[in-house]
């Protein structure tokens, strides 16, 4: 038999599981059209300071409730993702925090989790415009989790406003497990979007509902009072993070 794969080829190709067949392509990752549709509301800031990890700081009891179509990507393709994202301030500057998101895509689900630390779990989430309204859903297996509607493109929204929103930087928490279980990697993780074409926002009266599920707990931040909504497309550049804080740094 011919000998194994040299330790130098496995160090230069190795980015990702399985060495020889990755579930994702190295990026940059460019998205076109994508579509996104924001509630945001009013929480109970116990149930927000339960999950939102130092040194972030809760600036106020708000949660954006996030639905985002992305029809065409560059090496994860065509998928719909949602999730809850926190407004936070790290170091005297405002951003936000991803606490939870659920899609229904292999190649983001792995990438997400493995080169940034998104916390991505496998679901249904949906997007689609019925009559005059536009409704968001998720489904983890055949239980509905959150239901979300706005009425479709009632007035403009300032452009620079949304882009200004969009510069802001995003924050999550990484985290890799040792083979023994404890955590190896445990990291606030900084990253940007990029190259952000604005195309269209909207906003109109919204609507949403969560509700409680074992492994899919968006009703554990609930909705005390819609404040906003948001419908936009824009392409962008997903952008490679930084390590903001080291958890297991003495």
């Amino acid at each position: 038999m011919g000998s194994s794969m040299k330790i130098e080829d496995v160090r230069r190709t190795a980015y990702s599981m399985p060495l020889t067949n990755p579930s994702f392509p190295p990026g940059p990752y460019r998205f076109f059209d994508r579509e996104y549709f924001i509630i945001t509301y009013r929480t109970d800031p116990e149930a927000l300071a339960a999950v939102v990890p130092e040194p972030l700081e809760v600036t106020e009891p708000v949660v954006k409730y996030e639905f985002i179509r992305m029809p065409d990507s560059t090496g994860f393709g065509n998928y719909t993702e949602t999730g809850q994202v926190i407004p936070v301030r790290f170091k005297g500057e405002e951003g936000a925090y991803t606490h939870a998101m659920y899609l229904d895509d292999e190649a983001p689900i792995a990438g997400g989790r493995e080169l940034w630390g998104f916390p991505k779990k496998l679901a249904r989430p949906k997007i689609e415009v019925e009559t005059d309204v536009l409704v968001g859903s998720l489904h983890y297996g055949s239980v509905l989790c959150a239901s979300a509607t706005m009425g479709y493109k009632h007035r403009k929204v300032d452009h620079d406003t949304v882009l200004k929103s969009m510069a802001a930087p995003n924050f999550i928490l990484k985290i890799i497990p040792h083979v023994d279980g404890s955590a190896r990697i445990c990291e606030l993780v900084r990253f940007h979007l990029d190259d952000v074409v604005l195309k269209e926002a909207w906003t109109g009266p919204a609507a949403l509902g969560l509700f409680p599920h074992a492994l899919c707990d968006v009703a554990r931040l609930p909705v005390r009072e819609v404040i906003s909504a948001l419908h936009f497309k824009a392409d962008l550049t997903l952008g490679l993070g930084s390590v903001a804080f080291d958890y297991m740094a003495k």
